[in-house]
């Protein structure tokens, strides 16, 4: 197949650390999803065409011109959505729904609490919940993107403020649903925060990402916060615990046939345009370096993607792409709205 496009994800940092299990060896080519067109097909391949324009799941290697994936991880791409969409498309959208509905079951006047409110799951969060009635979204995120999110969540909070007194403050008995992609002292906080018969789901520990490379206080410092759970307790308070890793149930568990059955719903809800990914910017492969330190740094709102056709954007006299090694604890602003002037957005 022929790609254009390739989405950049939380996951693809952390692989680039070696903060995941079992880490591939290198050299790798990173990236999980891409879209393009059709170039060429395997004997016996039905349901496509050479020239058919897709998105599709990649285990490893989507950062490339030319990608070759099997093809119940390949879906057709809706006529009104763009290449760049189609990329921001299967990751955060699949991994927000399956959260929501298959998990935790989210039904009419529920609540939720999502972390990174901001990013391309949190936002996709957001426009799924908005297509439930009467649903309470919670979000945190840095305060800097509050301005340009703050339609889509019903209550929005500093992400380094007490959110628990925050959320109680409003909701006494607390929410539903939370969905932590931070782990750390924020498990022990979003148990705190269920109701009876509320589901907590952990989706990722970004929190370990702190610094450049892989750092090992950081690993145990999220470790030695995380909560450790206690069965009965759980029995006690009607509490449920779970996690997801939505690369694990395609590439290690091998259902691809219930994730081909959420994407037939989610194009669905697209072409009732009650869903649209949010794509933060685009960035040429030469890029990748400054791409992805604006997602070590928080700095994005929405998705960023991978444009293999695109040149790279001279560097401005005043940009730079040296790292913050608090990354987690602290954003530069000023930095920050230098690289969007010379970023192409999508409006």
């Amino acid at each position: 197949k022929l790609f254009s496009r390739c989405g950049l994800n939380f996951i693809d940092l952390m692989v680039r650390q070696g903060n995941i299990d079992n880490p591939p060896k290198t050299p790798l080519v990173p990236g999980f999803e891409c879209s393009g067109i059709v170039e060429a097909l395997g004997d016996g391949v039905k349901g496509f065409e050479i020239g058919d324009r897709v998105m599709a799941f990649v285990n490893y290697n989507a950062w490339a011109e030319v990608v070759c994936t099997p093809v119940e991880f390949v879906y057709k791409i809706p006529d009104d959505m763009s290449f760049s969409e189609a990329a921001a498309f299967p990751m955060n959208f699949v991994t927000a729904y399956m959260m929501l509905f298959e998990v935790a079951n989210l039904r009419e006047g529920m609540s939720v609490l999502v972390h990174s409110a901001g990013g391309g799951v949190g936002q996709a969060v957001a426009q799924l919940c908005s297509t439930i009635p009467n649903v309470t979204v919670f979000g945190t995120a840095s305060s800097f993107k509050h301005e340009a999110i703050k339609d889509s969540v019903t209550h929005l909070f500093d992400r380094n403020a007490d959110y628990v007194q925050e959320v109680k403050r409003i909701s006494s008995e607390g929410v539903d649903i939370v969905l932590d992609c931070l782990c750390g002292e924020n498990t022990g906080k979003g148990l705190s925060l269920l109701k009876p018969l509320g589901t907590y789901i952990l989706y990722g520990s970004s929190n370990m990402v702190t610094g450049e490379t892989k750092s090992f206080f950081s690993f145990a410092k999220s470790w030695w916060q995380v909560e450790k759970v206690n069965p009965i307790k759980l029995y006690e308070e009607n509490k449920v615990i779970a996690g997801f890793s939505l690369l694990n149930l395609l590439f290690k568990q091998n259902r691809g046939g219930l994730i081909k059955g959420i994407m037939d719903k989610l194009i669905m809800l697209y072409n009732e345009k009650k869903i649209k990914p949010v794509v933060d910017s685009l960035w040429a492969l030469e890029e990748v370096k400054e791409a992805m330190q604006r997602i070590h740094d928080r700095g994005n709102i929405g998705k960023l993607i991978l444009d293999v056709e695109k040149a790279p954007t001279p560097l401005m006299a005043n940009d730079s792409t040296e790292t913050s090694e608090a990354g987690e604890e602290e954003e530069d602003h000023e930095g920050d709205n230098e690289n969007k002037e010379r970023m192409p957005f999508i409006q």
